[in-house]
């Protein structure tokens, strides 16, 4: 079990962050000189953005889904996030060009994506018995303990925990 961290952790940040979730979705799977271009836009644009982390790019995840792929990012900022994406020296925007030329033509490969801006304090996560994922793998990784041990205490609560938290390696949510 490489890189698994064995305890309750949360991640830690007294900045402000963006998550930004985006993918494709494969609408005709037959139809494969429409999404494959879209499909293989993707690792230019994460090369780039991992060799240039003073872009803004905090780091993410990949994830399959049943229909396409996903990606759910964490940024610095949202202004960041936007000037990567219309910047016309980065490889998002003939991407993005690309795409709107394909889908003029039909509609056999989808996009989509989500933006969040998350004020300081405003956020909260756990990770027991995992490898450093998602927000725990881009801001500071600190045991869930204390006011970092329950959900509202991560808030900013209190509370008692519904589920005493184990004192062993072996923990659960």
């Amino acid at each position: 079990m490489s890189g698994v961290i064995a305890g309750r952790y949360t991640a830690q940040t007294d900045e402000p962050f963006v998550v930004f979730l985006i993918g494709m979705r494969i609408n005709s799977f037959r139809a494969v000189r429409q999404w494959l271009p879209t499909f293989r836009a993707m690792g230019p644009m994460l090369r780039t953005l991992n060799e240039h982390p003073e872009q803004g790019y905090l780091g993410g995840e990949f994830f399959l889904y049943w229909r396409g792929v996903a990606l759910l990012q964490f940024w610095r900022s949202f202004e960041d996030l936007e000037t990567f994406a219309r910047d016309p020296q980065e490889p998002h925007l003939s991407a993005w060009r690309r795409f709107n030329q394909v889908t003029s033509k039909g509609n056999k490969v989808g996009v989509w994506h989500e933006t969040y801006r998350v004020e300081a304090g405003a956020s909260e996560s756990v990770y027991a018995n995992m490898p450093r994922f998602g927000l725990g793998a881009v801001m500071q990784h600190v045991p869930a303990v204390g006011n970092r041990e329950t959900a509202r205490r991560r808030m900013g609560g209190m509370d008692e925990p519904a589920v005493p938290t184990p004192s062993s390696s072996s923990t659960a949510l």
